[in-house]
């Protein structure tokens, strides 16, 4: 009969932890790990944030601030207007100081890549020649200054002309040809080495290549050798 009690005990006491330790991490499961996780995620701030000014007038906010209901039917050239409202975590006012989520964006109805030069940012190309003929082209990738408001892509490629500039003053090349344009140092300047030998050892060509090097760096028909503009 004792043998008996206490499996029995033993048998009850095992019936009752079992269930005990099953709610116990049930709870701890559902009390401390879901909430945890669901309040990391209601206090992330969006990236897009940080690119807009608080209290700032909402007129003026940048595009990644703010839906807008784009109407593509717009007259091009003409005047539009927009009815937008500014994204979640953005807080901007109207022209009386006073906070506003819904307001209207006014523009000419165009496409990005039909703005004006200001109005947007290119890449610059450093490997093609401006001073080829014809003049070459490059692949730019131009971006839209923030406060411009436009239709489609804000990112869009270009073709442009050739216009860096490797630091060669004009008139530093100019004033080299006229003072010691006899020994070559026009060309040295410009980086044309094997010209401005030829210049040193033939004393100018005799003054006939001098004279020849000061009109075609007055007029810009020679410029740097790298092929850039001049400051």
């Amino acid at each position: 009969l004792h043998f008996c009690s206490l499996a029995a005990g033993s048998l009850m006491t095992t019936k009752h932890s079992q269930p005990q330790s099953t709610f116990a991490k049930s709870l701890t499961s559902t009390s401390t790990n879901t909430p945890y996780f669901k309040a990391a995620e209601s206090t992330e701030i969006p990236s897009y944030v940080t690119k807009c000014p608080s209290n700032g007038l909402c007129s003026r906010l940048p595009p990644d601030c703010m839906t807008c209901n784009t109407n593509y039917s717009c007259i091009y050239g003409k005047p539009a207007t927009f009815d937008c409202k500014v994204k979640p975590h953005v807080h901007c006012v109207d022209q009386n100081n006073q906070e506003q989520e819904n307001f209207t964006i006014n523009m000419t109805c165009q496409f990005c890549w039909q703005l004006a030069t200001t109005d947007y940012v290119c890449t610059n190309s450093t490997n093609c020649m401006t001073v080829s003929c014809p003049r070459q082209r490059y692949n730019a990738t131009c971006t839209v200054r923030d406060h411009i408001h436009c239709l489609g892509n804000r990112v869009f490629p270009k073709m442009l002309y050739c216009n860096w500039t490797g630091g060669y003053k004009w008139s530093t090349a100019l004033a080299l040809s006229i003072t010691l344009g006899g020994f070559g140092a026009d060309r040295f300047y410009l980086g044309q080495w094997r010209e401005g030998l030829g210049k040193l050892f033939s004393f100018g060509g005799l003054g006939i290549w001098t004279l020849i090097d000061v009109l075609l760096i007055g007029v810009g028909y020679v410029g740097p050798a790298d092929g850039s503009l001049y400051i």
